[in-house]
């Protein structure tokens, strides 16, 4: 059995209605929010904004909490902007969330799915590491980042 594709999304920029947009277009069927706190000031992009959002397009929403950056990462990477710690840091962090993963995996294997952060080049964010894990694993066969496009 060919294991499923897996789709990233940053919202970065991005306009609620073109978000919705892309996401409808590429099939997706569940939004995995990767962010620790599911919060921000970008309007519509909250945790019960964006999921109500989804509901209405016919996406399910699920909060991994669990695959966030922690906060102690997020803030050391505020300091220095340095893009390579933050990789060692995180893949640190990822590898106590097993759990998590295989739930990832899971919802992957049963739906059409897409990891959600902020950034919108995937290769500036967490959800690349994620992705690439769960190829690792075996779980998520080709992984296609998703731009949104006003």
């Amino acid at each position: 059995m060919t294991p499923p594709t897996l789709h990233t999304i940053g919202y970065e920029d991005a306009p609620l209605d073109a978000f919705l947009a892309t996401l409808t277009h590429a099939g997706v069927t569940v939004l995995v929010d990767t962010r620790e706190r599911a919060q921000s000031r970008r309007r519509g992009y909250s945790k019960t904004a964006l999921s109500t959002a989804l509901k209405e397009q016919g996406i399910a929403y699920r909060h991994l909490r669990d695959l966030g950056t922690p906060p102690a990462v997020r803030k050391a990477y505020k300091l220095d902007k340095d893009i390579a710690a933050l990789k060692a840091a995180y893949t640190l962090h990822l590898a106590t969330q097993q759990g998590a993963l295989e739930e990832l995996g899971t919802l992957a294997a049963h739906g059409h799915a897409a990891l959600l952060c902020y950034e919108k080049n995937p290769g500036e964010c967490h959800r690349s590491l994620i992705a690439r894990r769960l190829q690792d694993m075996g779980l998520v066969g080709d992984v296609v980042d998703l731009y949104v496009t006003a």
